[in-house]
């Protein structure tokens, strides 16, 4: 069964993960049988319990394995208790670098590292929370975050979609970049078991998170040292399973009365609206205060000096906006989920930082290995540098052939490091190791993206991305689009643009195919005859 009910009559140690470091605890839990999970909506939802195996569940502090197998009674028992044990609800921080330097205290923000076996039960309650959630389509279409067939990529599309649409019919857009200022360690515990009875959790499951939630306790670790171990008053675990669940339901209602756009992913926020009169520009203030009031409202808090407004469009008049009584300043470039976003909307200044920071990885690879085999220079290479030039490519893809150029020398330095092919032409690399150029890579991840979008897990947010072409009496694929009328270059090479004649090209027997992993699969035969 579950490790976690082998530690509700345990004694309570003076630690949790640092005890358990270096100790190996069980092998991947197996199916065991099913038991009823009360307090669940309709005392219908069914659980996996797990079973350590024996030969691999060795021993926490001493405690045999056979101490953990026990029955699926057991844990009905034990969630009826609605309490979760102390011995789990700590966890121990550790400093992260996210940005910045680490010299800075401030720029190291901690990650609460929980026990496995809390882990585990969290689990199991989040199972039960993202079904109801996603059942009853409790979370609004605008989060992005933590939820099921949603990405940062779809986050990007999705809102610079509008953006660009507006822009290329002649209109001034602002994009308000919104930072909250530590939000998951501010959440107030109270509201948060408020909006959590409002989006109709059973009391049985709240009761438990808000256990879960009261009487934590967390010291920081750095090198040797540690602090004395603390209570937590507010906020959701960051390094929880359950934690970022618990997040956008309480962020949920940020959208609430609002006039212009806003899409989140769970806490990055940007707003945006059209602003070509001072009546626009007045609405999109509108939003900001109503922002500022459901912040202090729910306790949280804006951390203004990083929230910037970003004007796109050739006839903007760069109006300014407020947050509460500190004046918002303009940018002329905005890092967007990972991705340098300009006022221009040409990506240049991301294709330079994505092949500069490629290149200084190649680098170091070129310097630190001293094997020029294909066996291990092309793994390298597939998995420390061309993510760097990919990630949420379809959002930015190149526009101009100096950056398509720029990023395709990476790939072209890289496999001229392979031994045996460096006096072969480019193409005739790219064939003897099976690889396509990155220009080709790009055209089939606008594909796939288009497959998830028409008839893949994207298919709701397709459908008001892309309208379907009208009959004609020409053979297409079944699956025909329209394509949109444009005037600027920005829409023009916009994936919702770019990508609808080419895959209107597509035979039907790739469209058709009945899941993405057969779409790949007869894509990828399909572009092989492409040059």
């Amino acid at each position: 069964c579950l490790l976690c009910l082998g530690l509700l009559t345990k004694r309570k140690p003076s630690s949790t993960s640092a005890t358990w470091n270096g100790r190996r605890i069980g092998g991947n839990p197996t199916p065991n049988r099913e038991t009823s999970c009360p307090g669940t909506p309709g005392h219908s939802k069914r659980i996996q319990v797990a079973r350590a195996r024996s030969a691999t569940s060795k021993s926490i502090e001493g405690t045999s394995g056979s101490y953990f197998r026990t029955t699926g009674n057991h844990l009905r028992k034990f969630l009826e208790n609605r309490r979760s044990p102390s011995r789990l609800e700590e966890g121990e921080c550790g400093p992260y670098l996210q940005e910045g330097k680490k010299e800075r205290p401030k720029q190291l923000p901690s990650v609460s590292l929980t026990s496995i076996p809390g882990k585990i039960l969290e689990k199991i309650i989040k199972e039960v929370v993202c079904e109801h959630l996603e059942t009853n389509a409790v979370i609004a279409n605008s989060q992005h975050g933590f939820t099921n067939n949603k990405s940062c990529q779809t986050n990007l599309i999705s809102f610079f979609d509008r953006v660009t649409s507006w822009v290329d019919t002649g209109n001034a857009v602002d994009v308000a970049y919104l930072d909250f200022s530590k939000a998951f360690n501010k959440v107030p515990h109270d509201l948060l078991a408020n909006k959590l009875v409002k989006c109709g959790l059973d009391k049985t499951t709240v009761r438990w998170i808000c256990n879960w939630l009261s009487e934590r306790t967390q010291r920081v670790l750095t090198n040797a040292s540690s602090s004395s171990w603390k209570e937590v008053t507010s906020g959701v675990s960051q390094g929880s399973v359950l934690g970022p669940v618990l997040f956008n339901i309480f962020i949920n209602d940020l959208d609430e009365g609002l006039e212009g756009t806003i899409i989140k992913f769970a806490d990055e926020t940007k707003l945006g609206g059209i602003a070509d009169t001072p009546e626009d520009g007045s609405r999109i203030q509108n939003d900001l205060d109503r922002l500022e009031r459901w912040v202090e409202t729910n306790k949280m808090k804006f951390n203004r000096d990083k929230c910037k407004i970003l004007h796109f469009g050739r006839k903007n008049g760069n109006q300014r906006y407020r947050m509460g009584d500190a004046w918002l300043d303009s940018s002329v470039c905005e890092k967007d989920l990972g991705v340098l976003v300009d006022n221009k909307l040409n990506m240049s200044l991301q294709c330079d930082a994505a092949a500069k920071k490629a290149n200084g990885i190649l680098a170091g690879i070129n310097r630190g290995i001293a094997s020029r085999s294909r066996e291990v220079m092309l793994p390298l290479y597939s998995a420390l540098v061309r993510p760097h030039l990919e990630y949420c490519v379809q959002f930015w893809a190149p526009q101009m052939k100096g950056d398509v150029d720029k990023l395709e020398s990476v790939q072209r330095r890289a496999t001229k490091m392979i031994k045996g092919l460096e006096n072969k032409p480019y193409e005739e690399r790219l064939k003897e190791l099976g690889m396509f150029s990155l220009q080709k890579r790009r055209l089939r991840g606008d594909m796939i993206a288009m497959y998830k979008y028409v008839r893949g897990s994207h298919r709701e947010e397709g459908a008001s991305l892309f309208s379907a072409a009208l009959q004609t009496r020409t053979r297409n694929n079944g699956f025909k689009l329209q394509e949109r009328r444009f005037h600027l270059n920005i829409r023009k090479n916009f994936l919702t643009v770019r990508a609808v004649r080419q895959w209107n090209s597509l035979p039907q027997t790739v469209v058709e195919a009945p899941s993405l992993e057969a779409f790949k699969q007869r894509l990828d035969g399909h572009l092989s005859g492409v040059l």
